[in-house]
C-alpha cells in the first residue's frame, strides 16, 4: 500500500479530518522504520523499530492525531519520540511540537531524520516521558505513545485548560484503553473519555515523582 493508497484507506476506516489524511499521505512510512521492515511499512500493522519500541499502525496514529482535534496554532507535547513518525504527522497540523523519548539512540535517529525531511518547528529531549517537559508548560496539546498503569498527574497539569491529552492507559500485560482526557476550568476535574481498547508498549518511570 502506498502512502497516497493509505490516507484513501484511513477514510474508508472512518477517519474524517481531512487535514490528518493530508498529513499521512506526504510521509513514506518506509522511511521511519528499520530496512528489514520496509517491505511491511504499507501494511496496518504496528512495526518493530528495535530497542522493544514500535511505530504504531497507521490507523492508530492518525485516531490518535484526529483525536486532539488540532487547529494549527497548537503547541504540542508528545511522549515518546518512537521512530519519528508520529512526530512528523503532528508537525504538519500545529505550531510547534516538544517531543520526549526515553531512549537516547532512538531519538538521536528520529531528530536526525525528520531534520533531513525539512521539518523545523519540533524540540527534542531525552528524559522521562512521565514527568513531561515543565519548562515549556503548558502546552494545547499531549499525545502519548507509551501506556502508563495510571494517567501521570504531571502531564494533566501541563495542560491549558481547555486542553486534552490523547494517552493509552493500561498494565504492560492486561487490558488498555485508549483515553481522551480535556482538562477544564479551575475547580473542575478534567473529563475523560474512553475511545478504544488498545495495546502500547509501557511507559517507563526511571524516577519517582
Amino acid at each position: 500500500m502506498g502512502d497516497q493508497e493509505r490516507a484513501e484507506y484511513l477514510a474508508r476506516q472512518g477517519i474524517q479530518d481531512r487535514r490528518v489524511l493530508e498529513a499521512i499521505a506526504h510521509l513514506r512510512r518506509a522511511e521511519f522504520v528499520p530496512e528489514q521492515e520496509r517491505a511491511r511499512a504499507g501494511a496496518d500493522t504496528p512495526l518493530s523499530i528495535g530497542q522493544g519500541q514500535t511505530i504504531s499502525q497507521p490507523y492508530i496514529v492518525a485516531l490518535m492525531t484526529q483525536a486532539l482535534r488540532l487547529e494549527g496554532h497548537e503547541r504540542v507535547l508528545e511522549i515518546g519520540t518512537g521512530s519519528g513518525y508520529q512526530t512528523a504527522v503532528l508537525a504538519q497540523l500545529c505550531r510547534e511540537v516538544f517531543t520526549v523519548e526515553l531512549l537516547p539512540d532512538l531519538s538521536r535517529t528520529a531528530q536526525g531524520l525528520l531534520t533531513r525531511l525539512g521539518f523545523q518547528d519540533i524540540a527534542y529531549r531525552v528524559g522521562d516521558g512521565t514527568r513531561g517537559w515543565p519548562e515549556e508548560a503548558p502546552f494545547d496539546a499531549i499525545l502519548a505513545t507509551a501506556a502508563p498503569e495510571e494517567v501521570p498527574a504531571a502531564l494533566v497539569a501541563q495542560l491549558t485548560r481547555g486542553g486534552r491529552m490523547v494517552i493509552p492507559v493500561g498494565p504492560a500485560y492486561g487490558s488498555q484503553e485508549l483515553l481522551r482526557i480535556h482538562r477544564g476550568p479551575p475547580g473542575t476535574l478534567p473529563r475523560v473519555e474512553h475511545l478504544l481498547p488498545v495495546r502500547f508498549v509501557p511507559m517507563v518511570e526511571t524516577t519517582p515523582l
